[in-house]
């Protein structure tokens, strides 16, 4: 549909929302799949139920305003949504790819409480109270999910640090062991040539 109005921009925005709401809905559960943090997890899972419950509510507005909610669909969450499958795509799962994970759904998270902002205002200056309240309710509900989301990665990042330290002692042992045992080969090398130049020695003496 063409903008021309604050209205008409009011309804377009919603109805981008809508698009990036179900599209969430449909890549939650392999998102959550992938995931190997438990308490990550279920935080994934609550928060693919309210998202549902937020869809229902985006419905109720569509029927204040007597508009239909489709007709759109968000390339923002089709983008991010895109990005967080290249990474299941590319780390390999564990406390890695759950810092990943974390990352693309606080990403999606912030695009929401910009979008439902903006159209909460914008309800506001149209004096559409019921549409700002519900609005207003999903977006807490974006805002207590980023805060979640913000402590459990901080016992996930600790495990992906911590994971990252003991495959570098490992290797650092293994490098350390092939160069002492370089070290003894060349060792016994150089004994057994020795010995070998004293026999010559006598051998020629005689």
């Amino acid at each position: 549909m063409s903008v021309g109005t604050a209205e008409e921009l009011f309804v377009d925005e919603l109805k981008d929302i809508y698009s990036a709401e179900k599209q969430a809905v449909k890549a939650y559960p392999r998102l959550t799949k992938a995931v190997q943090s438990e308490d990550l997890k279920q935080a994934m899972q609550e928060h693919l139920e309210q998202t549902k419950g937020q869809i229902e509510r985006l419905d109720r507005i569509f029927e204040i305003l007597e508009k239909r909610s489709s007709g759109k669909t968000c390339e923002g969450m089709k983008g991010l949504i895109e990005e967080a499958q290249t990474q299941l795509e590319e780390i390999e799962k564990g406390p890695v790819l759950d810092c990943a994970i974390i990352g693309a759904l606080q990403r999606v998270e912030h695009y929401e409480i910009a979008a439902y902002g903006t159209v909460a205002t914008l309800a506001e200056a149209m004096g559409q109270d019921e549409v700002k309240e519900l609005l207003g309710e999903t977006l807490e509900e974006e805002k207590e999910t980023d805060e979640r989301l913000t402590q459990v990665a901080q016992s996930v990042n600790s495990e992906a640090l911590s994971e990252g330290g003991e495959e570098e002692e490992g290797e650092n042992e293994s490098s350390s062991n092939g160069r002492g045992s370089n070290s003894r080969g060349s060792s016994r090398s150089k004994t057994s040539s020795r010995s070998s130049s004293s026999r010559s020695g006598k051998k020629s003496s005689r």
